[in-house]
């Protein structure tokens, strides 16, 4: 893949967002709409989960994250107890970036631009956070890009953890399902664990909305019409 080809579809990638923006989308996202907060608490208590299992300490884990948007993901690990020197956010977009920096501490070290061309040393992360970022990522030359990227800079021992569409968006084209197989090709040393989360949104948004909060478990009970997956991909 030429530089010029990577370099268009980060353009793209910047555009489509901000078109998103313009259409005022980014109130579907709001902490006080019932369906958004019951998807967050429960990627939340998944994520968890999946970390308990790790050996060591939060306080002496190292971890960046590829598409830190305005910090919320990052709050959250500082929360679990992660140092705000061992964190790294990568962002591609300025004024989502610009968001983060007042939210986070001095300590967390904030880059602005393309991540697979970030200056991560190789080998010296415990933990790769990626949230809906490759779901964005429409070619497949700039996934694979930032995938080798990420286990670059990874430990032995450590793990990617991974939350994304495993299905396309019937409604929006500027998204599309990364699944477990690509996953695969991805990080292909890689031992993964996976666990299908979250009621598909439009769906999420219908029920809350016109049925009742409360039958967003009922829903979300069934595995079909959970839209996305969270991983633990582990480096040997």
């Amino acid at each position: 893949m030429s530089q010029n080809e990577h370099g268009r579809e980060l353009e793209q990638v910047a555009s489509r967002y901000a078109k998103r923006a313009q259409a005022q989308l980014e109130d579907r996202y709001s902490l006080l709409r019932p369906e958004v907060w019951q998807m967050l608490q429960e990627r939340q208590r998944a994520m968890l989960r999946l970390l308990a299992s790790r050996p060591g300490r939060p306080a002496d884990w190292r971890l960046t994250e590829v598409g830190c948007g305005a910090g919320g993901n990052l709050l959250e690990m500082l929360r679990l107890g992660l140092r705000p020197e061992h964190l790294i956010g990568i962002e591609l977009l300025p004024e989502r970036l610009n968001l983060a920096r007042p939210l986070l501490p001095d300590g967390v070290r904030l880059h602005l631009g393309d991540a697979s061309t970030a200056a991560v040393p190789e080998a010296s992360q415990d933990l790769l956070l990626q949230s809906t970022v490759f779901s964005s990522l429409l070619n497949d030359g700039v996934q694979d890009a930032l995938a080798a990227a990420m286990w670059r800079w990874l430990k032995p021992g450590g793990a990617v953890l991974w939350y994304d569409f495993i299905v396309d968006s019937p409604r929006n084209p500027d998204v599309r399902g990364v699944p477990l197989r690509r996953v695969r090709e991805l990080f292909p040393a890689g031992r993964l664990r996976s666990q299908r989360l979250t009621l598909a949104p439009p769906l999420a948004r219908w029920v809350c909305s016109k049925l009742h909060p409360a039958a967003y478990s009922l829903f979300n009970s069934l595995p079909l019409l959970r839209s996305h997956v969270l991983c633990l991909i582990e480096k040997p």
